[in-house]
C-alpha cells in the first residue's frame, strides 16, 4: 500500500517543527511507521542548500536563483527520502514542500507566478500531498517568536510586507486547494493546535483505511 504524505506549510514562527515533532510521536506509538523530513534539506545535498538559502551572508541572492536553488533541493528529496518511503508504505511528514515555492517565490518574492508553478511542477513529478495542514498565523506573532529565539535567518530579515504577501498567499493556495489543505489556528497553545491537528489526520488515516481493498 502506498504510504501517506503529509506536509505542513506556514509563515516564519508557525510552529511546524513543533508539530511535526508531536504528530510523529503520536502516529509512531500507534504503530505507524513514520519518517519526518524538512525542506529545504532532508538529504545531504538538501541541507548544503539549506545553508546557502538561509544564511545572512546571501543577502543579495537573486529571486530566480532562490528559486531553482529550492527546486534542486526538492528533486533530490524526492527522489532520495520522500518517493521511497512512500513506496514502502510510510507516512511521511515533510516541513514545506510545493505549496512553500508557491508562497514565497511565487507570492513573497513576485515571480511570474505561470512560471513558478511550471518549475514547480517540473521538479514535484506529479508528487502531491494527500493532506495540507496550513499553520496561519499573524505575521507580527511569528516574527515576534523567531526574535526571541535569538537567531534569526536571511528569510526571518524580510520587511514585513514580504512576510504577509506569503501569508496572503498561503490563504489564496487553502482557497484553491479546499479539499487538500486545511487551515489550522496557530496562535493558540501548543497543544490546542495539535489536537486538532490530531483530529484532522485520524480521519485523514480513517477514510483512507476504509477505502482501502
Amino acid at each position: 500500500m502506498r504510504g501517506f504524505f503529509i506536509t505542513f506549510e506556514g509563515t516564519e514562527g508557525s510552529g511546524k517543527s513543533t508539530q511535526i515533532g508531536i504528530l510523529a510521536r503520536r502516529l509512531t506509538r500507534r504503530g505507524y511507521r513514520v519518517i519526518a523530513t524538512r525542506e529545504p534539506g532532508g538529504t545531504r545535498f538538501g541541507e548544503q542548500i539549506r545553508k546557502v538559502l538561509l544564511s545572512i551572508q546571501n543577502h543579495g541572492l537573486d529571486s530566480r536563483a532562490e528559486l531553482f536553488l529550492y527546486l534542486a533541493s526538492r528533486a533530490q528529496h524526492l527522489e532520495e527520502v520522500i518517493l521511497p518511503a512512500l513506496k514502502q508504505g510510510r507516512i511521511v511528514l515533510c516541513d514545506r514542500f510545493s505549496d512553500a515555492t508557491l508562497a514565497y517565490q511565487g507570492f513573497g518574492r513576485k515571480l511570474d507566478m505561470k512560471t513558478v508553478r511550471a518549475a514547480v511542477k517540473y521538479a514535484e513529478k506529479g508528487i502531491f500531498p494527500d493532506r495540507t495542514l496550513l499553520l496561519d498565523l499573524e505575521v507580527g506573532v511569528g516574527l515576534d517568536r523567531v526574535r526571541s529565539r535569538g537567531r534569526r535567518n536571511r528569510l526571518d530579515r524580510e520587511q514585513r510586507a514580504f512576510h504577509e504577501r506569503v501569508r496572503a498567499g498561503y490563504r489564496r493556495l487553502a482557497r484553491m486547494n479546499p479539499g487538500r489543505i486545511k487551515i489550522v489556528t496557530a496562535g493558540r497553545n501548543a497543544e490546542a493546535v495539535a489536537e486538532e491537528i490530531r483530529s484532522i489526520i485520524d480521519r485523514d488515516l480513517k477514510i483512507r483505511s476504509t477505502a482501502s481493498p
